[in-house]
């Protein structure tokens, strides 16, 4: 295959990548702390993820090749799932594995073009988060062919979505938040002929549907934080392959996080609204959204611990979007929408390095003991729990025949798991992977005093991490890794600052 930017791209058949007989190669890293709880969900995060991967053809794949499924009871990746795995540290752990799921999930067009696929399920509205995750795999495996191919695709996707579901209007991209569910939506979006997904909707109100594209006029603060996150790292990928970067990835940029913070952002209450669109705009608060501003640089400092200051946050863990919506409640206040007030662990996983990436221990120790106590009662990590009790809970959801009632919550959900990875890899251990090479920035929550992470894989090094102390960030900048380094290597640090910055 030939790129647009004059790239030579191979056609990637990762299947060459995996010995006889389908086996893979895991790098396995232990995890060693002061508490039982934090060791021991760590051990189950790992299993849940190695025992689902699989064998599955699609996409870019040739042939039945390992990937990484959705959780027990999936046959499949998803687009979002496969992304937010490799981002929550999958490639460092499954790095042949991971790019494997990363391929199954590009598709060519009649032209030939690669392009970002939805997975076959009709959710097209944040297939962009695949750049950030196909980035992500990039900075912690150096693979350079694989980057050309994941530039290829982002840049043709976006230029499919800019005409389709843009709006100049008001300089935001149309299409739902992180939920493909009708229970993450105001009432307005309640009707898809009785069935849940949200994808439905257009063929159910054909007289409210969207002039072009794909019909769902409502924009979401975190499929907008994604797609200005693509346009950011489309430019990052040019750099790093030595293409000329073009000029209006970063205008784009630039104009849609103004878009975000006029129309999301809410000075009076000091946190982004959830949704806008033709029906009215939605307050309520989505701990993914506010997460990604936060952590893509959408957010200011300033409104980042105004965000930190102002979301909700349940005795389980931080709710997926609050408050929730009045129709899945019951008279005795325990009954949650499925993709509202309810706590996913990867929404958990998110909020909690969104903390830790500002100083703030106590966002990420709330996260990080909940999530891990779960686990360990289980012996999994659920797709779901209760907001209140921190049970394993489906939520309340329309289901066609049926009106509203109470879903399942999953067993042994991938991205749950990798969270936890996430909290523990990134948030306490800090690791911050560039272009460049590898940075530290540890947060040690109250209750954990020391971390010892050791056989960790990152490019061609095998780093084995001591963090000890108390508080976030207290680490010098200069302690860092350049991506050519090879062997092992030893890194200690103390961290001495005790008190948080000030939200």
């Amino acid at each position: 295959m030939k790129s647009r930017y004059g790239l030579a791209l191979p056609f990637l058949s990762c299947a060459a990548a995996f010995a006889a007989g389908g086996e893979i190669t895991a790098r396995v890293p232990e995890l060693r702390t002061g508490n039982r709880t934090l060791n021991e969900a760590f051990r189950i995060a790992i299993g849940d993820l190695l025992g689902n991967v699989a064998p599955y053809q699609a996409g870019l794949l040739t042939e039945p090749t390992p990937v990484i499924f959705a959780g027990l009871r999936y046959n499949m990746p998803w687009t979002r799932d496969a992304a937010i795995n490799a981002w929550n540290g999958s490639s460092l752990i499954l790095p042949d594995v991971t790019r494997a799921t990363l391929l199954s999930i590009l598709v060519s067009d009649h032209n030939g073009n690669v392009l970002i696929g939805d997975g076959g399920n009709g959710q097209y509205w944040d297939v962009m988060v695949w750049t950030t995750g196909a980035w992500h795999h990039y900075l912690n495996t150096g693979d350079r062919e694989f980057l050309a191919l994941a530039f290829e695709a982002t840049t043709n996707t976006l230029e499919r979505l800019e005409r389709d579901e843009f709006d100049p209007e008001d300089g935001l991209f149309r299409g739902p938040g992180w939920s493909d569910g009708v229970a993450g939506y105001p009432l307005e979006y309640a009707n898809s002929g009785g069935e849940s997904a949200i994808h439905l909707w257009p063929a159910f109100n054909r007289d409210k549907v969207a002039p072009k594209g794909f019909g769902i006029p409502m924009k979401a603060l975190s499929t907008n934080c994604l797609y200005y996150a693509s346009y950011v790292t489309a430019a990052a990928m040019a750099r790093e392959l030595a293409l000329p970067e073009p000029p209006e990835f970063a205008a784009r940029a630039e104009k849609l996080k103004q878009a975000i913070n006029r129309n999301f952002w809410m000075p009076g209450a000091g946190h982004y609204r959830y949704l806008v669109g033709p029906f009215g705009n939605s307050d309520h608060q989505e701990a993914l959204g506010q997460a990604y501003a936060v952590l893509f640089g959408v957010a200011s400092e300033e409104q980042a611990r105004s965000v930190f200051r102002n979301q909700p946050v349940k005795a389980a863990g931080v709710p997926a979007i609050w408050p929730d919506f009045p129709r899945y409640q019951q008279p005795d206040g325990n009954a949650f929408s499925r993709h509202a007030g309810t706590v996913w662990p990867q929404i958990q996983g998110m909020w909690a390095h969104a903390g830790a990436a500002y100083g703030d221990s106590a966002i990420l120790g709330h996260e990080l003991f909940q999530l891990a106590a779960h686990a360990v009662r289980d012996n999994q990590f659920a797709e779901i729990y209760h907001p209140l009790t921190g049970e394993i809970y489906g939520g309340m959801q329309e289901r066609i025949g049926k009106g509203i009632v109470l879903w399942n919550s999953l067993p042994r959900q991938t991205w749950a798991a990798t969270a936890f990875i996430r909290m523990m890899i990134y948030g306490v251990a800090g690791l911050t992977p560039a272009p460049d090479g590898l940075r530290f920035r540890p947060c040690l929550p109250a209750g954990l005093a020391k971390l010892e992470l050791r056989n960790l894989r990152y490019r061609d090094m095998t780093l084995n991490l001591i963090v000890e102390g108390a508080g976030c960030n207290a680490t010098p900048n200069d302690i860092f890794l350049p991506f050519t380094t090879t062997g092992k290597r030893d890194v200690h640090i103390v961290v001495t600052e005790t008190d948080p910055q000030p939200r």
